[in-house]
């Protein structure tokens, strides 16, 4: 893990590649721009709704219908101008019965094309929320089998942001572009083949502005795309910096560092401004250059439709009838150079998705029956591990840890304690080597079976959104109230609860704000002990209780452990002298073992270790 990634800041940028390949990067470690495939992107989201096909295909026929409905309508009006016309100048006068037939018959069929867009709108929302419904589970479950490497890797923020934001911009971008890309294309392609009916030289006319509005479209959107995938990552770059700033709100406030962390706001939220700011301007201007055109060719309509009028070759109603069908024409057209725009920013979402979808997985599941975890022996064999190949951490460690043995393991910061316990709980997959349970290969055993085996107390608690009962319940939900109040009084939580209002049933926030540090520990060890498993990991799991809390826990723990395979992480060596075992770890290695008899005896780093700390306590007092 980088630091910066341990940290939950952002993190920190590669290095550039081989001749000048690669993105280009922002002041916030985010790349604001690079190359997308985005014919791949669209086929992608249309393949996601294959399940839908039958509600996609009802869709399409009302689309027809409508549009069918729509197109005819002017055509119909134009009859009704003709009536009228010719009846001016007729002697028998406006035949209005006929007349009102043909304006019903216009307006029944607007009606009728409303509704079936209400129903087609209707149709619509259902498939696509159900698209979108089945793309979230697939982030999800797809989180859930990415590796912890992934997650260090990447802000927390970031990620969010595409399960979130992203989604709902995919999801909002179906449901808008959808129906209307569909319904303008029908509708550009009826009222094309009505005006090739009504008149062909008016026709190819009209028929000019569709290569320039294409052309201008592409173009526009074309440089749009890489400004709008540049804005969607500066949003993930922005809730990354929110998020980590409010996690830490409180450290932001004990060193007076809201200057600092409200001017990299300040900065992070002028990149994004500036990035959505060309990405909307670049769309924007997309719907004024339609309307030129489209109004260049209304003029040109008008101008040789009058001409056509005075020289007998089409009739009034026909000329108002082409004319409604040119404004009509253009509006489709405008239409798609809208929702070409919108679908950039959709697609530019999606990408960041299938980004996180097509992210390399942990190492697959083996089939087959899992073995029982019994006696709880452990065994390190020949293991080899690195986060980085070119700085190796744990090289060729051996180490056995028989079952109801209490192994405590010590070093300076960076010495490997936690790798070790990380690599056993497959949290990370070895380089070499292999790591044994009872004899059982962990690497052949499914990850939840082989955590189902083991409890695990960090020294960075969680409690989530919950009553204290059920945060500690949270370690064996099939427990009843008995055992969890068993394991509240072994980890001496039922001390201070009686102290709350509420009592059990007093309710945490997900930061646990209503009790102290130390007694949210408590709570977490409690969960641990309720699970029961064979191993048991405390990692710096007392580092937060005062001394009087510490010395109770370590008399439970003495007597919990006497049933289980215990490793305790700790730098308080004050804490793990009872221990069987005593691992000195440095740079990944074993460097010292035994008992702290066995090690204050021979001398060493541990001696050492626990004479500075010791002598530095001795200091305070005096």
């Amino acid at each position: 893990m980088t630091e910066t990634a341990a940290k939950g800041g952002l993190p920190v940028k590669p290095p550039p590649q081989p001749g000048g390949a690669g993105p280009r990067w922002g002041n916030i470690g985010m790349p604001v721009e690079r190359s997308e495939d985005f014919g791949g992107v669209v086929r992608r989201l249309l393949t996601r709704l294959r399940r839908e096909r039958a509600g996609v295909a009802v869709v399409v026929v009302l689309a027809f219908a409508s549009t069918f409905m729509l197109v005819i309508g002017p055509k119909i009006l134009g009859n009704a101008t003709d009536i009228v016309v010719r009846g001016v100048f007729s002697d028998a006068g406006i035949d209005f019965a006929r007349l009102h037939r043909t304006l019903l018959l216009a307006a029944g069929l607007y009606i009728f094309s409303s509704l079936l867009a209400y129903a087609l709108s209707f149709l619509l929302a259902g498939i696509v929320q159900r698209t979108m419904f089945r793309l979230r589970a697939d982030v999800e479950d797809k989180l859930n089998r990415l590796p912890l490497r992934y997650v260090d890797r990447n802000q927390r923020g970031d990620l969010l942001s595409r399960v979130t934001n992203d989604i709902d911009n995919v999801a909002q971008t179906l449901q808008q572009t959808l129906s209307q890309m569909l319904t303008s294309t029908l509708t550009v392609i009826g009222i094309l083949g009505v005006m090739f009916w009504i008149n062909w030289v008016l026709a190819l006319v009209g028929l000019v502005t569709v290569p320039l509005s294409f052309w201008a479209t592409k173009q526009i959107a074309t440089r749009s795309r890489a400004r709008f995938i540049s804005q969607w990552m500066h949003t993930g770059a922005l809730n990354a910096q929110v998020e980590e700033t409010f996690t830490g709100h409180a450290i932001v406030k004990a060193f007076g560092r809201q200057r600092e962390v409200e001017e990299r706001f300040r900065q992070t939220n002028e990149e994004l401004y500036g990035a959505s700011f060309n990405a909307q301007f670049m769309s924007g201007i997309i719907q004024p250059t339609m309307m030129v055109i489209g109004n260049l060719n209304f003029v040109a309509i008008a101008v040789l439709g009058g001409l056509q009028v005075t020289s007998g070759a089409m009739t009034l109603g026909g000329v108002q009838a082409f004319i409604q069908y040119s404004r009509q024409f253009t509006m489709p057209l405008n239409q798609l150079a809208s929702m070409a725009a919108m679908l950039q920013s959709g697609i530019a979402s999606a990408e960041r998705v299938f980004e996180l979808l097509d992210a390399e997985e942990q190492t697959p599941e083996l089939r087959g029956a899992a073995p029982e975890v019994t006696r709880g022996r452990v065994a390190f064999e020949d293991v080899s591990f690195s986060y980085d190949p070119d700085t190796p951490l744990i090289d060729h460690l051996s180490l056995v840890v028989e079952p109801g043995k209490t192994v405590a393991i010590v070093g300076h910061t960076g010495a490997g304690k936690t790798t070790l316990v990380n690599l056993l709980m497959r949290f990370y997959e070895l380089d070499g080597g292999r790591i044994t349970i009872d004899g059982h290969d962990i690497a052949e055993m499914p990850r939840h079976e082989l955590r189902a085996n083991i409890g695990m107390v960090l020294q960075d608690t969680w409690l989530f959104n919950g009553t204290i009962r059920e945060n500690i319940a949270y370690g064996n939900l099939d427990a009843t109230e008995e055992q969890i109040m068993e394991a509240a009084r072994a980890t001496y939580v039922d001390r201070f609860v009686h102290s709350l209002p509420e009592g059990y049933d007093t309710v945490l926030d997900d930061e646990g704000s209503t009790v102290s540090a130390g007694e949210k520990q408590l709570i977490t060890i409690a969960r641990a002990f309720l699970a029961e498993r064979p191993i048991l990991i405390l990692d710096e799991a007392t580092s937060s209780v005062d001394t009087r809390t510490e010395v109770l826990i370590q008399h439970a723990m003495a007597a919990l452990r006497s049933q289980r395979t215990s490793f305790v992480i700790a730098h308080r060596l004050s804490t793990i002298r009872d221990a069987d075992t005593i691992l000195v770890m440095d740079g990944g290695r074993i460097v010292e073992q035994g008992n702290h008899d066995q090690l204050i005896a021979l001398g060493g780093a541990y001696c050492n270790l626990y004479n500075a700390q010791f002598a530095a306590a001795a200091a305070e007092v005096s």
